[in-house]
């Protein structure tokens, strides 16, 4: 059975995006809502928060050094040392409820995020492709939470839960083009206690997901079957992303937000960082922006 250890007791509102820096040894990930930005040095277990400005849903690297982030705004250019923030794309819209969730870089240096309204939850969010030459498209739109976005390792085929309809879905995916297309129900969450947030590939091909509200990470394997589950001790796990110097370790973010009060005096590791050891699968590397 895997061994679920807490690597750092902490209380984010809304623990999301665990990234991986091989070169740092050290995983990145945000608070949503705080706002701000964390990096944990896994040797030392040493922390580092970065505020920022406004909601931030989601980060990865550029090749060019620092991160982009998906925020309440738009998608900025981050330098964390310099404090830096370069505006990418804005989405314009005037609604205040609407911001930038799940974002991850497709292996090609795109960068995918979507947007969600996080006060009327309504089929507002709209799945956003950012390219390296700083051309922003809607690739597809009536999201109610945009979550889960991942690539199966052959860069056939893109996965993108809408968490709030209990669906992931597949798509078509053409590395060259940034194509996604044919977009089709892949996996159901209607008749289980959670739902899927976000998510990873591992190089086995299978989507690992944290089932939020159901207290555990999820194991699916490509045809969307799901192959097991690992508990752990907290209902609200919220993101899982692989790292460690041997990519085999599933590091779990979580929260607070959704918890009520008795369930946080039960459970009081929500919103604690969890590492996952020995599920077998190893993970790949997250791709980085091209710009």
């Amino acid at each position: 059975m895997p061994e679920v250890e807490c690597i750092l007791e902490h209380q984010d509102a809304i623990g999301e995006s665990p990234l991986w820096s091989l070169g740092e040894g050290a995983l990145y990930w945000v608070d949503v809502t705080a706002p701000c930005i964390y990096r944990l040095l896994l040797a030392t277990r040493h922390l580092t928060r970065w505020s920022m400005p406004e909601a931030v849903g989601s980060i990865a690297f550029r090749r060019r050094g620092g991160l982009v982030a998906g925020m309440r705004s738009g998608i900025y250019a981050l330098d964390l040392e310099s404090g830096r923030r370069e505006a990418l794309f804005r989405h314009g819209s005037d609604r205040p409820g609407l911001r930038f969730n799940d974002g991850k870089c497709d292996r090609a240096g795109r960068f995918w995020s979507g947007t969600m309204d996080d006060q009327a939850f309504e089929p507002l969010g709209a799945l956003y492709r950012l390219n390296p030459d700083g051309r922003c498209d809607v690739v597809d739109q009536g999201f109610i939470i945009v979550n889960g976005i991942a690539w199966s390792p052959d860069n056939r085929t893109m996965y993108v839960a809408d968490t709030r309809r209990d669906i992931v879905y597949a798509y078509d995916f053409d590395i060259s083009t940034g194509s996604a297309a044919g977009r089709r129900a892949w996996i159901s969450t209607e008749n289980i206690p959670g739902r899927v947030d976000g998510a990873t590939i591992a190089r086995d091909g299978t989507y690992w997901c944290a089932h939020v509200r159901g207290g555990e990470v999820a194991q699916y394997d490509p045809a969307g079957h799901l192959m097991r589950t690992v508990p752990l001790p907290v209902r609200y796990p919220l993101m899982c992303s692989f790292g460690g110097p041997d990519m085999d370790i599933l590091f779990v973010t979580t929260g607070r937000v959704l918890a009520t009060p008795d369930e946080l005096a039960a459970q009081p590791l929500n919103g604690s960082l969890f590492a996952v050891h020995g599920t077998g699968s190893t993970g790949i590397p997250e791709g980085e922006y091209g710009r």
